[in-house]
């Protein structure tokens, strides 16, 4: 079992945490925000948390609130990630649901991406769950044929704003539902060369269709696997989901992709260094490719 940071993001930093709340820095600006894994104790007072915040979200309902700005910050700014020859720029922006466009712990799935895929002719990437677009930007900066799903039209614009601004292009957009889409290219025969899926506790189809993770995981690995290339072939999936364990994924890419894939499987933690010293818990992976 591994535990994974990013390292040397210079545009992103882990300030402090606990009491469920945690104190970040996005390029210039700090920003306070909920974290339900953050059960222990603030070690920055409450005063230094007030005086460095340039903005603090305020949660009114189970996932939506409001930000309180309490100095100058913009609706919206950029910041960058450097690695090797990968050179991304994301755009940032307060939103109604906390998220601010980019989950700095998946830096190292970016990496991981990046150096596998290089080497490769122009493989085929399928990015499930996909947000904003940092695997997708890291795949196609890696040469790759990406295509890009996601049921929030909203999230596929932004990512779209993401590949422009990182001087990228062509990457194919999605707007489907991530389960269907992998259960009719299974019926269709398609393969890819890596598939990276970072499904939610709850989703929504683009319909409004309603699933939960726990519900529909194993028939999402079991598509999943039959569309994955079995010579050429690199699979990354994390989950945020409380309660999950990174065993859980491993025992499913051993059910639906077989023992010998099982064993050369990575999994583990995602975490963030704070500045206190402490890790951040933020989330679990596992990961695998072909010997070849």
């Amino acid at each position: 079992m591994k535990l994974l940071t990013p390292l040397d993001w210079k545009s992103y930093q882990l300030l402090d945490s606990g009491d469920g709340e945690k104190l970040e820095r996005f390029g210039k600006y700090i920003l306070r925000r909920p974290e339900p894994q953050a059960v222990w104790s603030k070690i920055k007072p409450e005063s230094e948390w007030k005086k460095l915040a340039h903005a603090q979200f305020i949660q009114e309902g189970s996932h939506s609130g409001q930000w309180k700005r309490y100095s100058s910050i913009p609706d919206q700014w950029h910041i960058q990630y450097s690695y090797k020859k990968m050179k991304l720029k994301f755009r940032l922006g307060l939103t109604g649901f906390k998220h601010v466009g980019i989950f700095p712990e998946q830096a190292v799935n970016w990496n991981y991406l990046y150096d596998s895929l290089s080497p490769l002719k122009k493989p085929k990437v399928l990015n499930l769950f996909a947000y904003t677009g940092g695997a997708s930007l890291a795949a196609k900066a890696a040469g790759a044929d990406v295509i890009h799903c996601d049921s929030i039209k909203a999230v596929l614009n932004w990512a779209n704003v993401n590949m422009q601004s990182s001087r990228l292009g062509g990457i194919r957009w999605l707007l489907e539902d991530a389960f269907k889409f992998v259960k009719r290219e299974a019926k269709r025969g398609r393969k890819y060369n890596a598939i990276i899926m970072d499904p939610p506790a709850y989703g929504h189809g683009p319909k409004g269709e309603k699933w939960k993770l726990d519900d529909m995981v194993d028939d999402l690995m079991k598509y999943v696997a039959q569309i994955l290339d079995k010579d050429q072939y690199l699979l990354i999936f994390n989950s945020y989901s409380l309660g999950f364990s990174s065993l859980i994924l491993q025992n499913l890419l051993f059910t639906h992709l077989g023992s010998t894939v099982a064993k050369r499987t990575e999994f583990g933690e995602l975490y963030l260094n704070e500045q206190t010293g402490r890790k951040m818990p933020m989330g679990i992976f596992a990961r695998v490719k072909s010997a070849n």
